[in-house]
């Protein structure tokens, strides 16, 4: 079949599907880094957005040629969301990766949707609807399934509660971005917006990093050099931009369902390149999970 006779949806749920597989294997760069060499997950998170700056520009600089203002509120806001959304989500991420699998993160990470509504029914004062009780439900059992699993072949090591913390705080952290990022999209275009929270984000990574660590901490192995410019390309940016378009052929609704292939993606790259064991309750946890977020979105389509 070619691509030009490829239908509108057909178009929109490849690219959604590149995009889900392209986040997935950013847990499999950051475990295979830690592999590679005693590193710390604020250069891993540093080198990442240093190898993104140039090609966000290189991509997105047209979305950005066109004037726009913004209110001293607006500001802080969009400072809040790249903060939250692209540097505290990813360095609380990063930092659980040291101590549990890629498969139980995506499995944890993947709450966020749930998330990402009780913050609206909290603070931007949404109804709450009685069908998000069942999902509700199914994720935190899905995720509860999948910890206790690390745990079990973790010989009952504390870390992987340390871990799975860390990991939720990255979701809550994503579901804060999502949820308060609705009015700065509509002003400014999802394009624009994204690049914006990106350069906010990249800053206060660099900040952190140069607060925590001497330059010198950037002078890593070839190979890890190599990962995160991988991670930088095919997890961050191509991602980025492939999820835009499919949001553009299928709508943000259908986007989100594609990208449930998330967790099932990261659970078997993690079997295949990293030898990490898959599970009984780690499939069920999964299943569970993808069920609750699917029961969410089901009659959003």
């Amino acid at each position: 079949m070619g691509l030009n006779r490829l239908t509108r949806n057909e178009i929109g749920i490849i690219l959604a599907i590149l995009s889900a597989a392209g986040f997935s294997l950013k847990a499999i760069f950051v475990k295979q880094a830690y592999l590679i060499a005693n590193v710390e997950p604020i250069t891993l998170l540093s080198l990442r957005m240093l190898f993104s700056f140039p090609l966000f520009i290189l991509i997105g600089y047209s979305s950005l040629k066109t004037g726009f203002s913004l209110t001293k509120k607006e500001v802080l806001l969009l400072i809040l969301l790249g903060v939250a959304g692209y540097y505290g989500a990813s360095i609380l991420d990063f930092m659980g990766l040291e101590y549990i699998s890629a498969g139980l993160e995506r499995i944890i990470l993947f709450s966020y949707p749930i998330l990402t509504i009780f913050m609206g029914i909290l603070f931007l004062g949404k109804q709450f609807e009685k069908r998000l009780v069942v999902p509700t439900v199914l994720c935190t059992l899905g995720v509860v399934c999948a910890c206790l699993s690390d745990f079990k072949f973790a010989g009952g090591s504390h870390s992987i509660w340390l871990g799975a913390a860390l990991v939720f705080g990255s979701a809550l952290c994503y579901a804060f971005y999502q949820a308060f990022s609705e009015p700065m999209i509509e002003k400014l275009g999802a394009m624009r917006f994204s690049l914006l929270a990106m350069f906010v984000s990249i800053f206060a990574v660099q900040l952190h990093f140069f607060i925590q660590l001497p330059i010198e901490s950037l002078i890593q192995p070839t190979k890890i050099y190599t990962i995160c410019f991988m991670m930088a390309l095919f997890s961050t940016v191509l991602p980025v931009f492939l999820q835009s378009s499919a949001i553009k052929y299928i709508g943000a609704a259908r986007s989100v369902l594609v990208s449930t292939l998330g967790p099932i993606l990261t659970l078997i790259l993690g079997w295949i390149l990293l030898d990490e064991k898959i599970t009984l309750l780690q499939v069920l946890g999964m299943c569970l999970v993808l069920i609750g977020v699917l029961a969410i979105k089901r009659k959003r389509v």
